[in-house]
């Protein structure tokens, strides 16, 4: 028997949930990049500080990237995402995760800085860059 106009099929509920799914996808990523311009506020607040101190341009961004990790998983843990650990486990997998984007970020500033890149560009570009793969790394793992 044919289905009457308009009535819902099997195909069309799998394309809503996928939608829906995508959406919310969407939404959950844009939170993590509004919350992360506190994070990138810490870290360039840091950085510009201590180059005006003297630092190098890498450890000056080491330290800077420290107190954006902080702002990070204080507002992803309590604002991005629903963890399904407690603050402890999310705490020692996030920690895990920042010692592997401390490398990357400190590994792609020098690359970056190595081809006459100056400082400023040459980070914004990293964070740019690192902003996927943190995002999947929290959302798939930490936050999990």
């Amino acid at each position: 028997m044919p289905q009457s106009k308009g009535a819902p099929t099997p195909a069309s509920g799998t394309l809503r949930i996928r939608h829906a799914f995508a959406i919310g996808l969407i939404a959950n990523f844009s939170l993590h990049v509004l919350t992360g311009f506190a994070a990138v506020a810490v870290h360039y607040g840091a950085l510009y500080a201590l180059l005006r101190f003297g630092l190098s341009p890498l450890v000056a961004s080491a330290i800077g990237f420290c107190g954006g990790a902080l702002m990070r998983f204080t507002l992803s843990y309590w604002r991005v995402f629903a963890p399904s650990h407690g603050l402890t486990i999310a705490g020692r997998r996030f920690v895990v995760a920042l010692a592997a984007q401390a490398l990357a970020n400190t590994s792609l500033l020098a690359l970056l800085l190595a081809t006459g890149l100056s400082v400023w560009p040459a980070q914004i570009a990293t964070t740019i860059l690192l902003t996927f793969a943190n995002y999947a790394v929290y959302r798939l793992w930490v936050f999990r």
